[in-house]
């Protein structure tokens, strides 16, 4: 989890996404989380696709694949918790509002969120979501946070 969350593509198109949402409002945040939304599961998905296509995206991906099946999911939030890459879509878009996000991000190196086992519908798995902050490594504060949806049963068999 840690080699991905200081993998310098992936803190690259954190920092990317942190200054061209700057000036974002709580509004266009909502209003983006609202499109994205109703983009899930229909053939139109431009929002969506956006970020599919993101460099960090691809790196989310083949982690997922080289997994041997313990990664069920992987994506990067920036600053704003809004997903920067995925290896797979998401349900929403906007994570800010979530444990996730805010017990990573919000408090900085070092922290930790672990989910409880869940079932996920997608997937027709349990699983079990770890995150972690990720860290700027010139000024050593968070730009963003990873989150890794792990494959519970396969944990169990590790």
């Amino acid at each position: 989890m840690h080699q991905l969350a200081t993998d310098p593509g992936i803190i690259a198109a954190i920092r990317a996404q942190n200054t061209a949402n700057a000036g974002l409002t709580e509004a266009d945040i909502l209003a983006q989380d609202k499109a994205w939304r109703a983009e899930v599961g229909t053939a139109s998905t431009p929002t969506i696709s956006a970020v599919a296509a993101n460099p960090a995206s691809a790196i989310l991906h083949k982690a997922k694949e080289g997994s041997e099946g313990l990664i069920t999911e992987a994506f990067v939030m920036d600053n704003r918790g809004l997903n920067v890459g995925m290896s797979d879509t998401t349900s929403d878009y906007w994570q800010g509002d979530e444990p996730k996000w805010q017990e990573t991000f919000l408090k900085g190196p070092g922290a930790r969120h672990v989910s409880d086992v869940d079932f996920d519908d997608s997937s027709q798995t349990y699983i079990i979501q770890l995150s972690e902050p990720v860290i700027d490594p010139d000024s050593g504060k968070p730009i963003g946070a990873l989150t890794l949806g792990l494959d519970a049963e396969a944990l169990g068999n590790l």
